[in-house]
């Protein structure tokens, strides 16, 4: 029984080899998230961490955030994309692919640039958490005034 249990672990923990040496790279950032993106011609399959991306991004809304550069470009079954992604959660790691997904398709073909720019992939979104300050109870929350 302790033998089945550790071979269905190791296929879990096993990842995918991926060949992609004629592609484009290129590296996105949103929030404290940084991705590594390689892009090459295929048919349409997003592999984030070695895994599929609807099995890494278990939310559908991540998953859509990550296809819509492909979307705008109507090419979602064009191209293939390999992603390492690292640091902050979810969805600023989903930011950060489609930021270095549509820089890597505008080296690819600088004609879609005009279309990636137009929607704003091409920029990088610099929001980040404010930092809390001394004396409040969050970043702009204060604590109640008293007047007596």
């Amino acid at each position: 029984m302790n033998l089945t249990n550790l071979e269905n672990n190791q296929k879990k923990i096993q990842k995918i080899q991926l060949d992609f040496k004629d592609s484009k790279y290129a590296t996105g950032r949103r929030k404290e998230s940084i991705a590594r993106v390689w892009v090459k011609k295929g048919s349409g399959k997003i592999y984030v961490n070695g895994k599929e991306m609807i099995h890494y991004f278990k939310r559908p809304v991540h998953q859509m955030i990550v296809i819509r550069p492909l979307e705008e470009i109507n090419a979602k079954n064009d191209y293939d994309v390999k992603c390492n992604v690292k640091g902050g959660g979810l969805s600023g790691q989903a930011g950060a692919i489609i930021h270095g997904m549509s820089r890597a398709l505008v080296a690819i073909d600088n004609s879609l640039k005009k279309v990636l720019k137009k929607n704003k992939f091409t920029t990088r979104d610099s929001r980040k958490v404010e930092r809390k300050k001394y004396g409040h109870k969050k970043a702009r929350r204060s604590f109640q005034f008293s007047k007596r």
